[in-house]
């Protein structure tokens, strides 16, 4: 992985400094709650009129938008779950290895995860975290203009985050 980190902040994934930030989404892509409903709160209606118009998508895929008002330059929304909210390892793999692919097609250099399928989808917080940790290391092995992950995680999931990080 070279020069390439994976990080941990606590706290609002809308204000962290990155060129992207993922939406934990659905495949239809509406954001209604969660980590989406805050995206769209905080980046504006326009993050979702685009997400929409490019679904729906099959669960496991990631697209890209504008990121509206927000910092970064681009939401990639990644379905983790479907309509049915219940994400599985398979699903959550699958949307984060797309979201590094989406990051990678950009050229950008930074990028901002959330804890996929563990709000609404009920997902638990430190196997989430081993398979999304795993799912990036994957694609930073291979070619990538990635050089920063951050995963923005809540003050009572911190403890996990950073034990699966730090290899615990």
């Amino acid at each position: 992985m070279g020069d390439r980190a994976i990080d941990m902040e606590v706290g609002d994934i809308c204000t962290v400094c990155v060129d992207a930030i993922v939406n934990a989404a659905n495949n239809h892509l509406w954001m209604g709650s969660g980590v989406a409903g805050a995206i769209k709160s905080a980046g504006g209606q326009v993050i979702e009129d685009e997400a929409i118009a490019k679904g729906p998508i099959p669960v496991g895929e990631a697209v890209v938008t504008t990121a509206g008002t927000l910092p970064a330059k681009y939401v990639i929304h990644a379905a983790a779950m479907g309509q049915d909210l219940k994400p599985s390892a398979s699903t959550i793999r699958r949307a984060t290895f797309n979201s590094m692919r989406r990051a990678n097609e950009l050229g950008i250099e930074s990028i901002a995860f959330p804890l996929l399928g563990t709000g609404v989808g009920g997902f638990g917080v430190k196997e989430a975290a081993r398979i999304m940790v795993d799912a990036i290391r994957e694609q930073l092995e291979a070619a990538s203009s990635v050089k920063r992950i951050v995963i923005a995680v809540l003050p009572d999931t911190a403890d996990d985050v950073l034990g699966v990080l730090e290899g615990k």
